[in-house]
């Protein structure tokens, strides 16, 4: 884990109020301030019956795109576990919460945790004829899913939650930020933008002032093009790819 001293700063954790506290305590134990606005809630879908029927079919390969896709999918597949299907995981995260609930992966990015790293791999190249069940949120990326189409294979999308934008006040935050806030961390695009439109008007030129914290490249474009200051990218969205970026950005 990256180890630095933090104290005196304060990080703004935009993380949904389930998957924060990894990160916060890191901060924490590190001797700073972690400051939790919870910019995304992740709820569960609204058509569970789809889902459900949907695992109960034969797959060539089940993927599961984010930790959310396998806390959320695996509450619905019941009896209906894919054992006889490969399993792909977008990142390291997916794959880690995956293998926590005894489910063997056989895909995951060797390099840039992401939908393009994942369809870079070998197995999914050659993929015509093959059946690919994609488990995401109501409306996800559409890359991954057109990219295995265009090359022959038969997608279908299981969407197992989705994802609100919550209403906090942020009057307290907003009245000593610039006191108390020296980093924000987001790790999505939609993340960044419901954190742009809680902090509302208001709050645009402290939070565009502040050094971000990005995972993506194309986190960084949309960053770039709201109109941020400073952008430091870290190299994943997993806590100790945070924590790097924060202690590189400290020093």
């Amino acid at each position: 884990m990256a180890d630095c001293d933090l104290r005196g700063c304060g990080i703004l954790v935009t993380r949904a109020a389930h998957q924060s506290e990894p990160l916060a305590g890191m901060i924490e134990a590190c001797g700073g301030c972690a400051l939790r606005l919870p910019a995304i809630e992740i709820q569960p879908c609204r058509n569970p019956a789809q889902a459900q029927q949907l695992f109960a079919s034969r797959w060539d390969w089940i993927i599961f795109v984010s930790p959310n896709a396998v806390r959320f999918g695996l509450k619905l597949l019941a009896e209906h576990a894919p054992m006889d299907a490969g399993i792909g995981a977008v990142g390291a995260s997916t794959a880690r919460q995956l293998q926590q609930a005894g489910i063997s992966v056989d895909l995951i990015p060797d390099r840039g945790y992401d939908s393009e790293g994942l369809l870079s791999l070998a197995e999914l190249k050659q993929v015509g004829g093959q059946k690919i069940l994609i488990v995401r949120g109501e409306g996800g990326r559409a890359l991954l899913g057109d990219t295995l189409q265009a090359r022959g294979a038969k997608v279908r999308y299981a969407e197992v939650y989705r994802r609100v934008r919550p209403d906090p006040h942020t009057e307290a935050l907003l009245a000593g930020w610039g006191e108390n806030v020296q980093l924000v961390t987001t790790t999505s695009r939609e993340i960044l933008q419901n954190l742009v439109e809680i902090v509302g008007e208001a709050g645009w030129s402290k939070l565009s002032q502040t050094p971000l914290v990005v995972i993506s490249e194309r986190m960084e474009q949309e960053a770039q093009r709201l109109g941020f200051t400073t952008i430091i990218r870290a190299s994943g969205a997993d806590d100790r790819s945070l924590m790097e970026a924060i202690c590189h950005w400290v020093e």
